[in-house]
């Protein structure tokens, strides 16, 4: 029709948007981040590790391996001389799997055993020291844990040196090697009796976990017990307690701090105070001979 001949134009142009290029999604290299288990922040890895593991905005400590352990307080892994590298374990009742678990633990911590053992100094003060990963099998304690412990405090006892051990097992004694692991409790508690009858200064450093035998053996007979914050201490687990007793258990419950306010142990000190405390314990109870050298 004729209207439609003089119709305004229309004010607005409509323009079509171009076909977009879809952005590639960057991931996050594995390993960057860590979340914190105990605030949940979201932690830059590298920084965390600059802060010996522990968390920098509510102090949660990590765990790390025995070797990470003996890096903070050792005056120099180089200089770490280890002992009884020849034990290995064996599986003595034929228990199925055995050997396959050893081996995926070996592998997954590149270490032979649950316990390093060997001598070093802390502070130039020379020491045996020892330390338990709970990442091998749970640290539990078998047959060639507790041989090595036991053999520490032996040659401590003939040397005449004081006893610094890491334990870290919420494994208890390892079930596949039966009586033969529950006898390393009483034979580790009998090293370490003799160390302590020579007059000899044994400091035990408990860390998550810390649980069963190993704390209900050698864990816990020390001159001096100090533990991490946060760390779960006892024989039993807390769950287990419970369901046995049948009872609500108390808030914090065999937590190190727990444990410091009923009397079980000396002190709980944060992972980068323990190198010092260490070299102020050693100190104190250096023979009076290495104290007239200034030492």
């Amino acid at each position: 029709m004729l209207k439609d001949l003089f119709r305004g134009k229309p004010r607005y142009v409509t323009v079509k948007a171009p076909a977009s290029t879809p952005v590639p999604r960057r991931e996050a290299p594995d390993g960057l981040w860590t979340k914190c288990t105990g605030c949940g922040a979201i932690l830059y890895t590298k920084e965390l590790q600059r802060n010996d593991r522990v968390c920098p905005r509510c102090g949660y400590h990590f765990r790390i391996g025995a070797w990470e352990r003996l890096a903070l307080v050792l005056d120099s892994l180089e200089r770490f001389q280890p002992f009884d590298r020849d034990l290995r374990s064996v599986n003595p009742l034929g228990f199925p799997g055995y050997e396959e678990k050893v081996a995926r633990s070996q592998q997954s911590t590149g270490l032979d055993e649950a316990a390093i053992t060997g001598s070093a100094t802390i502070g130039e003060w020379p020491v045996v020291v020892g330390a338990i990963d709970f990442g091998f099998m749970g640290g539990s304690m078998g047959s060639v844990v507790g041989e090595r412990i036991a053999r520490a405090f032996e040659r401590a006892t003939e040397l005449g040196l004081p006893v610094v051990l890491f334990s870290a097992g919420g494994g208890g004694a390892r079930m596949h090697e039966g009586i033969l692991s529950l006898m390393q409790m009483a034979k580790t508690s009998q090293a370490v009796a003799r160390h302590s009858q020579a007059g000899l200064l044994y400091v035990s450093v408990l860390t998550d976990p810390t649980m069963g035998g190993i704390y209900a053996s050698f864990a816990s007979l020390a001159d001096v017990i100090m533990a991490e914050p946060g760390a779960l201490i006892g024989f039993a687990g807390p769950r287990v307690v419970e369901e046995t007793i049948r009872q609500k258990l108390p808030p914090g419950f065999q937590s190190a701090e727990f444990a410091l306010r009923h009397g079980m142990i000396d002190m709980v000190v944060d992972r980068r105070q323990i190198r010092p405390t260490l070299i102020q314990l050693l100190a104190l109870h250096a023979p009076r001979e290495g104290r007239r050298h200034g030492r």
